[in-house]
């Protein structure tokens, strides 16, 4: 089941907290780099949502369900596994868990590779050096943000901390072009792609910002190295939220103008006024998306044209 958390409605941002473990490797299979450092390391991994009204005006889901991030699913892994990969197809756990949330499917794929589960709490084997995550957009067909293999080992040291921006990502298993589409399965399944402001390039996609370059990040993930001590572990600097999900101010998210959008014309009404003289005829349209944060105002709904009238006797 997804267990779903607030997102960054009103300008706020949603934080999660992860602590994960990463231990050196041995000898490297072929011509893999060799990781050296000394003694597992321990991270805290802090995720924070910037998917806000204001960023992303378009279709911003407010209820049914208003816009959140399902939980985190991670795990800390070694070169030979993927969770997911740009341009690569999605396994059956990942499909149902970009769909749907359900996290038992892909939870089992992780175990049954011999991976070390991370999901909420802490693990270690001898051979992690990379983290890989995802987080579900909601509501979304099949849309999810996540890091895919991010490797923290620096020759013969571990990274003190590392920060991502994150946009997001298509499943490639629902055709869905806005958050609230039906199901409606792809046939045949297609890899993973990112989602950008021109692309998919339809009107109607949810992230269509044409105007823009490339989109703002809709989350960022950090990951910092946490200190060894006797006592289990040491809690994050007091830069970080405390590790129950909260809601924080994210008073400089950027203000995406979003463009007034209108209807075609509707048909041509009759012509009007007295036979042997011009007349007029209209034709209106109406407004699909208000303008918002300073994008382009609606033209006129309604126009006029002169006409000879052709219902005389």
């Amino acid at each position: 089941m997804e267990n779903p958390s607030p997102a960054a409605a009103l300008g706020k941002a949603l934080c999660a907290l992860l602590l994960a473990t990463l231990g050196a490797a041995g000898q490297p299979l072929g011509g893999e780099s060799v990781c050296s450092a000394r003694a597992p390391a321990k991270y805290s991994i802090t995720f924070t949502g910037k998917w806000s009204q204001t960023a992303f005006p378009k279709q911003y889901p407010l209820f049914r369900p208003p816009a959140q991030w399902s939980s985190l699913l991670g795990a800390a892994h070694s070169s030979d596994y993927s969770m997911w990969r740009k341009n690569q197809y999605v396994s059956n756990g990942l499909r149902d868990f970009a769909e749907r949330g359900e996290a038992w499917a892909l939870m089992k794929e992780i175990e049954a590779a011999g991976e070390a589960l991370q999901s909420v709490g802490t693990g270690q084997t001898s051979a992690e050096l990379e983290v890989s995550f995802v987080v579900r957009i909601v509501p979304s067909p099949d849309w999810f943000v996540g890091v895919d293999s991010l490797d923290l080992c620096d020759g013969d040291r571990w990274r003190e901390q590392a920060a991502l921006d994150l946009y997001p990502y298509d499943a490639g298993t629902d055709s869905g072009f806005t958050f609230s589409s039906p199901n409606f399965a792809t046939i045949p399944q297609d890899t993973v792609t990112e989602i950008t402001s021109s692309s998919p390039s339809h009107p109607a996609n949810s992230f269509y910002y044409p105007r823009l370059k490339a989109l703002p990040p809709i989350a960022r993930v950090t990951l910092v190295r946490l200190r060894q001590s006797p006592r289990a572990f040491i809690p994050p600097a007091p830069v970080l939220p405390s590790r129950d999900n909260e809601i924080v101010d994210s008073a400089s998210v950027p203000e995406t103008p979003l463009d007034c959008e209108v209807s075609l014309w509707s048909s041509w009404g009759l012509c009007g006024g007295p036979c042997g003289r011009l007349g007029t005829k209209s034709r209106t349209r109406y407004v699909r998306v208000q303008p918002a944060n300073n994008g382009s105002p609606c033209p006129e709904l309604e126009e006029e044209a002169e006409c000879v009238p052709d219902n005389c006797v």
